[in-house]
């Protein structure tokens, strides 16, 4: 049976301002599956996907690849672990393309001459090979998705955890990014609304509400027992 990449227990958080975020998650995921957490806006989603690299830290257990989630082992798990951001822009800000896939690589250490190898295979694998010296603002919204992509796969990471992967697409690039994601080996946290999209990479679900996984089971049955 494939090993847990993700195990939480009992997961706790409350922003400063005392708003309670997540109440007690429970929450497990193979190595190499795929889950979509549905739910309405404000139910915990983001909250919850921000701790699994350590953006926020609240009170409970959780490991990452049979790593415990802790300020000295941040390194190790944010390797580990690629968050695509909702907004690309938020997250390429280098001159050109290759730069902005091969900077985590750099800022970690890396020599320059296998930085910048790891970098175009990244590209080559999303389809973007062909545009590694463009800016990044000259890309298409799909083309923004995949390299803020390549950025993570070059760093070899287990686990993509995806927060609105389909905002600004249209339904060419939406299927073409779920064909992509497809092909990957990694496990997969898929935070949306779309649940169509959601569909064609998996049929397990999560359904978030008021800061509780309330339920899981196949997209089909959570979506005929929730209106949201």
């Amino acid at each position: 049976m494939p090993s847990s990449i993700v195990v939480i227990r009992d997961l706790h958080f409350t922003y400063p301002d005392g708003t309670r975020a997540l109440e007690g998650i429970d929450f497990e995921l193979s190595d190499g599956a795929t889950v979509a957490l549905l739910g309405p806006n404000g139910s915990g989603k983001t909250t919850f996907a921000h701790h699994l690299n350590g953006l926020l830290l609240g009170k409970g257990v959780i490991e990452i690849d049979g790593l415990p989630l802790t300020r000295a082992n941040l390194r190790g798990i944010r390797r580990r672990v690629g968050l695509v951001f909702q907004d690309s822009d938020n997250q390429l800000f280098m001159p050109t393309v290759i730069e902005d896939v091969a900077f985590g690589l750099l800022s970690g250490g890396m020599d320059p001459a296998e930085a910048s190898d790891r970098a175009h295979a990244a590209l080559r694998q999303v389809g973007l090979d062909h545009k590694s010296e463009k800016a990044p603002w000259h890309l298409s919204a799909g083309e923004k998705k995949r390299a803020a992509l390549a950025g993570i796969l070059a760093g070899e990471a287990k686990l993509l955890v995806l927060d609105e992967p389909t905002t600004f697409l249209d339904p060419p690039g939406q299927r073409s990014l779920a064909e992509l994601l497809a092909s990957l080996p990694q496990a997969k946290i898929l935070i949306t609304h779309d649940v169509a999209f959601a569909r064609r990479l998996t049929n397990d679900a999560c359904f978030f509400q008021a800061g509780k996984i309330v339920a899981r089971d196949r997209i089909a049955a959570i979506t005929s027992r929730f209106d949201w």
